[in-house]
């Protein structure tokens, strides 16, 4: 396997950029997001309106990075064994384990959110241990493993609520919003629509050891004391009660949250070919790893205080190092 040294990361992440960028338009954002979670073995909720790409951009993501992708299509009906895989008996062959769609390296999650608790709740073992258990017997699944699943915000009919054991589970929260002017122009004549996505000839930048590679790279990123120390200020303020927005929020970042901006911050670092964090690293990531940690009140919702606008004053509040 070959070395890949730190500041040659800022030359991958712009090739990766370039060629998603040939058949997804804009979302730059989004994309090194995503990229940001692939280096901290994290895995990603990405949340917009039907019609933006999200689906799209996964799969030319798992194309880019050489990596093998399943796509599950969630449904009221789903069932977790259609996630994880059947113990079936044959005559001929016997009893046979037939793995599920979740024995891939990129799952496509797509619209969680139609599926009830009980189906998602198939995935907790996946995301945190990276197996399937299935008859009794547990198995490994192929690494690198992500779940990259997308969910519409505008649907009250039909969806469900994500259990919060398993939304804190995704590294990452991201928004993917409308494009401007320009690049929805663009978008006309480049879409899925007019074309199949063997049109877009997406050249392969990664493969899975070059990802396993990176991820153990962003692990050995060096982190200071005062780093740390600020991490963790910033967790607990979500959590006091003194805080400006303290009165719309049920609850505050766990010990987890902590850890996703120590991980987060790691990757960042490492994406501008750095091999230490700075305070702008974890300002950085904070929104993506926060926006789903932080549990807002009825009180929020009705006065329609915006997470991100907390996070934002969070931010402003705690001390820099």
């Amino acid at each position: 396997m070959s070395v890949i040294k730190e500041k040659e990361l800022p030359s991958i992440i712009r090739q990766i950029e370039q060629e998603i960028g040939k058949a997804v338009v804009g979302q730059k954002e989004v994309v090194q997001g995503i990229i940001r979670a692939i280096l901290c073995k994290g895995h990603v909720l990405i949340e917009g309106v039907p019609g933006i790409a999200k689906t799209l951009l996964i799969r030319a993501m798992a194309r880019v990075t050489g990596c093998e992708m399943k796509r599950i299509q969630f449904t009221v009906d789903l069932l977790p064994t259609d996630i994880t895989g059947i113990t079936t008996y044959s005559p001929r062959k016997g009893v046979e384990i037939i793995k599920g769609p979740l024995f891939a390296n990129f799952i496509i999650a797509d619209e969680i959110n139609r599926s009830p608790a009980k189906t998602q709740s198939a995935l907790l073992e996946a995301m945190q241990e990276e197996t399937v258990t299935i008859a009794r017997k547990t198995y490994e699944l192929p690494k690198p493993f992500f779940v990259m699943a997308t969910e519409n915000p505008i649907e009250v009919s039909g969806v469900y609520s994500l259990p919060e054991a398993q939304v804190d589970r995704f590294l990452f929260k991201l928004l993917m919003g409308y494009t401007r002017h320009d690049e929805e122009i663009r978008i006309l004549s480049n879409n899925i629509t007019l074309n199949k996505f063997e049109d877009y000839d997406l050249k392969k930048v990664l493969s899975p050891e070059k990802i396993i590679l990176l991820q153990e790279m962003a692990k050995k990123v060096f982190s200071s004391d005062a780093i740390k120390d600020y991490i963790v200020r910033l967790v607990e303020e979500t959590r006091k009660k003194d805080f400006e927005y303290a009165k719309y929020i049920s609850y505050g970042g766990s010990p987890r949250a902590s850890i996703s901006l120590y991980i987060a911050s790691k990757a960042e670092a490492l994406m501008n070919g750095r091999k230490y964090v700075l305070p702008s690293d974890v300002k950085t990531v904070a929104a993506s790893v926060l926006r789903h940690r932080i549990i807002l009140n009825y009180e929020a919702e009705a006065e329609k205080i915006s997470i991100d606008a907390i996070i934002e004053s969070l931010l402003e509040k705690v001390k820099v190092p």
